[in-house]
């Protein structure tokens, strides 16, 4: 179910800009880039009549319709779009406080699951030592992560990614077969010893 409010001057100032477009069934398009990250940004673009996808959630507005991604619904509960005049003509304002963290539930795509696990559990303990560890990607069932800051080149990073890493996502993801490092170590210019 989709949770967000574009509110009556939000859909007023984009109906206004999609007229400018002249192109007849132009609509908006939602969706979060890097959902559930820090990276997290919310976005909206123009959706010209074939650009969106098949499972996009279709929402009917006044003058004009919202398509929203499906991977971001969840990312976009509770967001509000807004705009707000103001001397210089007026801002629009997207807030969406769930971007950057998930509702994770056990029907959660796996990425969501690692992503909020490494950025609410993994990386806070990591930032002791100025560390950081990241979803590079899911590929065949395994998380590929990268580390970052003071885990690159530190002699202990094995030790690091088997007892600490890789057993919390083992343990709380169990659709994982494993854990796979892409981080060079060679290069220990910023490594913590």
């Amino acid at each position: 179910m989709l949770n967000v409010n574009i509110t009556e001057s939000g859909q007023e100032y984009l109906a206004g800009l999609l007229e400018k477009q002249n192109c007849e069934g132009i609509g908006i398009r939602m969706f979060v880039s890097d959902p559930g990250t820090p990276k997290a940004e919310t976005c909206i673009a123009y959706s010209r009549p074939g650009e969106h996808n098949e499972d996009d959630l279709v929402v009917e507005y006044g003058k004009f319709k919202g398509y929203y991604e499906q991977r971001s619904i969840p990312f976009l509960d509770d967001a509000k779009v807004d705009f707000a005049e103001d001397k210089f003509g007026g801002q629009l304002t997207i807030r969406a406080p769930n971007s950057r963290l998930p509702n994770i539930n056990d029907d959660s795509p796996v990425e969501d699951k690692v992503n909020y696990l490494l950025y609410n559990e993994i990386n806070p303990s990591l930032a002791s030592h100025g560390g950081v560890v990241s979803l590079s990607e899911i590929s065949e069932g395994f998380a590929v992560l990268e580390f970052g800051g003071g885990c690159q080149g530190c002699s202990s990073v094995d030790i690091t990614l088997k007892q600490g890493v890789e057993k919390t996502l083992m343990e709380k993801v169990p659709e994982l077969k494993g854990i796979r490092d892409v981080t060079d170590h060679t290069d220990t210019s910023n490594a913590y010893m």
